[in-house]
């Protein structure tokens, strides 16, 4: 005869008193709250904030003497709302462990542009480091957790920017250096105009006229305002450091006077006329040149004036050889200018690249060559004057939080006339390594520290957009690779 035993759980009341209500504390549950308790002591030395010490009787009540029922739904007598609950249990416990990991230590990052081709190619998961450079003080923290600024699916803003932190990042196990990978926030990615985000906000006033970009909402979009932690992520390497002279001649970048060794990976774009023959995608793939670089130029109604410019002539019938539009790095070219069927390969002019900071007809800089440029330094003095008043106002005024104007000739700085101004914050100059098609600080000028997020120190998983999943999409050879073997 078959018996069933019913299993019921009793739960023996806890004594009231608190020591009596300790010494029934187990003593695995002692360990994790020891544990727990270092950790939280350590993090509250780093952030320097000691109030945070008072929340000390609520995570031992939440451990140890539990008072309060944190554990009652495990009681929940109905098994669909229990499992349930559980769940629930667990992914909040899982997101505010991940929220906390991101803000603190590392956070998950993808190339999604060519911008630092071939050093760091699109389809690259990075692990960012935040520990490095130190992390910051979230300045929004009125956000939807591990969203940048606008939440999925619904397509509606992830933030409350009417509660602003000041800025404060933690101390790091190092400062930016030269040639480091960096993570950062856009500058230029304080006012966004929805429908077209590139160009940024600002090149698209110069060129259409602040009027037109905000009436214009069939074309342009609304405009959006965003705080710095929550503008646009970008990744590009720092080449200028705070108080050093910036300058690029002939494409070389100078630093206080002194050539810079390039990146070994370093890319240009180059014109390149074959004999008649159409490159194949077996040869561009040898080049290393991506589908989406593969230009064929001829049918270009700009073809013409193009080719002029740069010294390509026609045939006696009056057309073309084919001419195609491609970056190339210094091992690429020599293998283009080997090739017997390249008949030239002529590099793109600097001037192609269009304009660029500081978007002022007094500059006549190009992206091949820039300045010289003097990065501020924090604490340091810089005489003010009409001529680098273009160069350093939206220094002084966006990211300074100043009043900056410029009337007759006088400078006045917070409703004063001012002759110099301290830096509060350090700046930095950041490229990218495919240098003719990298937005960047040749483009919207310098790098405030307080929009640093960090630096990518490992890449956990490439996949190879122009490959098949089953052919050759996973670049297994960069898979869990240390980011400094692949920049040097």
């Amino acid at each position: 005869m078959n018996t069933k035993t019913s299993h019921t759980q009793t739960t023996t009341p806890r004594p009231r008193n608190l020591i009596a209500r300790l010494k029934t504390v187990r003593r695995t549950r002692w360990i994790r709250f020891g544990l727990f308790s270092l950790i939280y002591i350590l993090w509250i030395i780093w952030l320097g904030n000691y109030w945070l010490l008072l929340l000390f009787p609520l995570f031992g009540d939440i451990y140890l003497t539990q008072y309060i029922p944190w554990g009652a739904w495990k009681n929940i007598k109905n098994p669909i709302l229990r499992t349930i609950a559980d769940w629930v249990d667990a992914i909040v416990y899982a997101l505010v462990l991940v929220y906390f990991i991101f803000i603190f230590l590392f956070q998950n990052f993808q190339i999604p542009t060519p911008s630092l081709e071939k050093s760091m190619l699109v389809g690259d998961y990075l692990l960012v480091s935040k520990v490095h450079y130190g992390p910051r003080i979230p300045q929004t923290p009125l956000h939807f957790p591990l969203t940048q600024h606008t939440i999925p699916l619904i397509n509606t803003k992830s933030y409350i920017e009417s509660v602003q932190w000041p800025y404060h990042r933690l101390k790091g196990l190092r400062d930016v250096e030269r040639n480091d990978i960096v993570v950062f926030n856009f500058p230029t990615g304080d006012t966004v105009a929805s429908l077209m985000p590139n160009p940024d906000y600002y090149t698209l006033i110069h060129y259409y006229g602040r009027e037109a970009v905000h009436r214009d909402k069939a074309r342009f979009g609304d405009i959006i305002y965003r705080p710095v932690d929550r503008r646009e992520p970008y990744v590009k390497r720092c080449i200028g450091l705070p108080g050093e002279t910036f300058e690029i001649k002939d494409n070389l970048v100078y630093i206080d006077g002194k050539a810079l060794e390039e990146p070994s990976k370093l890319q240009y774009n180059y014109f390149v006329e074959t004999d008649g023959t159409l490159i194949t995608d077996k040869t561009f793939e040898s080049w290393g040149v991506s589908i989406d670089d593969r230009n064929y130029t001829n049918n270009s109604a700009q073809a013409p004036y193009i080719y002029a410019r740069i010294g390509i002539s026609p045939k006696a019938n009056g057309m073309y050889n084919p001419v195609y539009h491609m970056p190339l790095t210094q091992e690429a070219l020599e293998k283009a200018q080997a090739a017997p069927f390249v008949k030239q390969v002529i590099k793109e002019p600097g001037e192609f690249g269009g304009e660029v900071f500081p978007l002022d007809t007094a500059y006549r800089w190009t992206r091949a060559d820039f300045g010289p440029l003097w990065i501020p330094r924090k604490g340091e003095t810089l005489q003010l004057t009409a001529q680098n008043y273009p160069l350093y106002e939206r220094a002084i005024r966006t990211y300074e939080g100043n009043e900056l104007s410029l009337k007759d000739g006088i400078i006045y700085l917070n409703g004063k006339p001012a002759t110099e101004y301290t830096f509060k914050m350090n700046y930095y100059m950041m490229l990218g390594d495919n240098r003719d098609n990298s937005a960047d600080s040749r483009y919207w000028g310098f790098v405030p520290e307080d929009h640093i997020i960090g630096t990518p120190i490992l890449v956990f998983m490439s996949l190879d957009k122009d490959k098949g999943w089953f052919d050759g999409k996973f670049r297994f050879n960069r898979f869990l690779r240390p980011v400094k073997s692949l920049v040097k």
